[in-house]
């Protein structure tokens, strides 16, 4: 059997960063300023966050099979699978280097004495450096700062799994591991680091309010994917029925399972925030579930167990960027006014023109977007809110909107280009038309 270079190529790659950890130089915490000692730890607080951590891996996998539900027959294993790798392939790129590039020391301009970053320095924190048991005295003090990492790693995986539904039924699986690569590398390692980082511009300067990702994760991916379509074109056959609508729910399950240690576990603590982001995320879930399939059945459309599913989705992806700074009942309006905007946009026409397979930038996209705009209108805390008086941080938020909006469709777009010169990323007919289960891997649903 004749193997291809690229695999070859990816091969050594692998075989390179598992070497290269061997032989890359220990540097301690203890000997290191910027670290509290291990006995500055709260015990209750590593607690929720180990809890987190595994509830937004599940996510992943939920991903997988709410994803995996809505395609064609020949096509659930492949996009199944394209969720599932990333737990693999970003995993290991977040330990080499995503993590440094995310909250290494700002590299960026200096404003009025400040320095600001736009990105990490990759070299400090790389193959983990530092990243042990003692506590950062900036980053989640009260937790190991190991901990932190891989929280924050999984954010980093299931953000390019998100973008796998747009691409889904006629996208190259080699062409898609280089792909999510690329992105994490140049469009999510700058935004985590501009928005989440102490001193990270957006977060820092500009005041931008995004408890658990909306921005990060949710926009990031959804004008991504919208980028992805533009770049592929429309599948040979756009119409299919989904396959397996229990898949669906269960996936539903999973992810708003998941999503309790996306959010609340965003709060960095066992403390009060984290339960009012947990008690907001469910909320607005469950006012967005609803919101969609009564405003399906004013619009002649059915009651569906998928609508039900895809509102429930819209309204945590809704909630992520406020979950711990609104009310109980703000949220409540938030999953009702993401709920319509984003059914409108699903039906849009134009949108349905381009092909964007499972709705992705309808509903990760635009919910991110909403999610953004109505936090910099409701919600509480340091840098006050439109509703309270804070005119100035709505300007910068609808900056920084706009800002974000044109980086990551502009960026994954160049991305794309970049990866269809290296390897092809359409499949070719034959293969779409066999269906990417057994013309990418072999294997039958």
């Amino acid at each position: 059997m004749k193997i291809e270079k690229r695999w070859i190529v990816s091969f050594l790659i692998i075989t390179l960063v598992a070497i290269s950890g061997l032989f890359w130089p220990e540097k301690l915490a203890e000997n290191n300023d910027a670290f509290n000692a291990v006995d500055t730890i709260s015990f209750a607080d590593v607690a929720w966050l180990l809890t987190a951590s595994c509830l937004v891996l599940l996510m992943t996998p939920g991903l997988a099979f709410f994803y995996g539900g809505m395609v064609g027959k020949k096509n659930v294993i492949s996009t199944m699978l394209k969720s599932f790798i990333c737990l693999g392939v970003i995993s290991l790129l977040w330990v080499t280097v995503g993590f440094s590039l995310s909250f290494g020391a700002p590299i960026g301009p200096t404003i009025n004495g400040v320095h600001y970053g736009i990105i990490g320095n990759p070299f400090d924190f790389a193959f983990f450096s530092y990243v042990e048991m003692h506590p950062h005295k900036t980053m989640a003090s009260s937790i190991p700062f190991i901990l932190f990492a891989l929280f924050q790693m999984k954010f980093a995986v299931i953000t390019p799994a998100i973008i796998t539904g747009a691409l889904a039924e006629r996208i190259r699986f080699i062409s898609f591991l280089l792909f999510i690569c690329l992105f994490t590398l140049c469009i999510y390692t700058p935004l985590c680091h501009m928005i989440w980082h102490p001193n990270g511009l957006l977060g820092s300067f500009f005041g931008v309010k995004d408890f658990a990702g909306g921005t990060v994760v949710h926009m990031s991916a959804g004008f991504a994917a919208l980028a992805g379509v533009l770049v592929l074109g429309k599948r040979k056959n756009s119409e299919h029925i989904p396959t397996n609508i229990p898949f669906v729910l269960l996936g539903t399950g999973m992810l708003w399972f998941g999503w309790f240690g996306f959010n609340a576990g965003s709060a960095l603590a066992a403390n009060a925030t984290a339960a009012m982001a947990f008690a907001t995320t469910t909320i607005c879930s469950a006012s967005a579930m609803l919101s969609w399939v009564f405003f399906d059945r004013m619009n002649g459309r059915k009651v569906s167990a998928l609508g039900a599913c895809i509102g429930a989705v819209v309204g945590l992806v809704v909630i992520t960027p406020s979950a711990g700074y609104v009310t109980i009942p703000q949220s409540i309006f938030f999953g009702f006014i993401g709920a319509i905007v984003s059914n409108k946009m699903v039906y849009w026409k134009k949108l349905k023109q381009i092909d964007d397979t499972l709705d992705v930038f309808a509903c990760h996209g635009v919910g991110g977007i909403m999610g953004m705009i109505l936090t910099a209108i409701f919600a509480k805390g340091e840098n006050a809110s439109l509703l309270y008086g804070g005119w100035n941080i709505f300007g910068h938020h609808m900056l920084a909107l706009v800002l974000v909006s044109v980086f990551t469709f502009g960026g994954a777009y160049l991305l794309f280009k970049l990866t269809n010169i290296i390897i092809p990323i359409r499949v070719s007919e034959e293969s779409e038309n066999m269906g990417l289960d057994l013309s990418q891997h072999g294997e039958a649903f």
